[in-house]
């Protein structure tokens, strides 16, 4: 009896300890926010989704820029149409990756 109890305890813990490590990574995952960019300073840029959402991401020293020919920071201005990741654990929020992408087409345009 105190065997299986034992085996019991060492089962829960296991449970416990992956179930704790599962939710550590899953919270240290990329996310992506997709939108045009509203403002670019020298530190942030701050995005706009179209759906009433603007958020600002601050430069890294290790932040990516890639995509349309743009490969820094510096590159990136007004209105490009971005793809910035981003990890739900920073505040405020970094951006790891910009990389910039053509402007959808607008709703209503015929697409060719």
């Amino acid at each position: 009896m105190l065997r299986l109890a034992r085996k019991a305890g060492q089962t829960v813990l296991l449970a416990l300890v992956a179930s704790m490590l599962w939710t550590a990574s899953a919270s240290a995952q990329t996310r992506e926010f997709v939108g045009k960019l509203d403002s670019v300073t020298d530190k942030k840029v701050i995005v706009d989704n179209r759906k009433g959402d603007k958020i600002s991401f601050s430069k890294t020293d290790t932040t990516t820029v890639e995509g349309e020919g743009k490969t820094k920071w510096e590159d990136l201005k007004k209105n490009d149409w971005v793809t910035v990741d981003w990890m739900m654990k920073d505040n405020p929020r970094k951006a790891y990756k910009v990389t910039v992408m053509p402007a959808p087409a607008e709703a209503g345009e015929d697409a060719e």
